[in-house]
């Protein structure tokens, strides 16, 4: 059943600036949209909506360091249809504003491996332990 859903969390990763429906995405893994939504929860720690926004929000964050292009343009790049529900689920996710990140964050020079892991957003305000959907704890911030 893994295999299977990380074959159907690949085709998530690859086709991300897609339009994608449960449906399409749980035909690749040979099982039904419920079943496909309760188990991609239990076994990433979180739906697989939230997800594949998730991964939007990660690209759109990179884009935003390394390009100089708008945040609508960055926006309808990474598939979202809306600026607002992109600016609300990038500040949600990320806890700042596209604009605020692009003016805090610059170009990285660094090699590759820490830019990947600098550009996975970190738990915003909310829960003291989290779980990423590679199963590794995060801590939020303490004041």
């Amino acid at each position: 059943m893994n295999r299977r859903l990380l074959r159907a969390r690949d085709a998530m990763d690859r086709a991300y600036a897609e339009p994608l429906d449960v449906r399409a995405v749980a035909a690749v893994a040979h099982i039904s949209e419920a079943h496909f939504s309760r188990t991609f929860r239990v076994v990433f720690g979180e739906t697989p909506h939230r997800y594949l926004q998730r991964r939007r929000v990660e690209r759109s964050m990179f884009l935003l360091r390394e390009t100089d292009r708008s945040v609508t343009d960055i926006c309808l790049d990474v598939g979202f249809t809306s600026l607002g529900t992109f600016s609300r689920t990038f500040r949600e996710i990320v806890g700042e504003s596209p604009s605020d990140y692009r003016a805090a964050h610059g170009p990285m020079e660094a090699p590759n491996c820490f830019q990947m892991m600098a550009m996975r957003p970190m738990v915003a305000a909310g829960a003291a332990t989290e779980s990423s959907s590679f199963g590794e704890a995060t801590l939020a911030a303490t004041p």
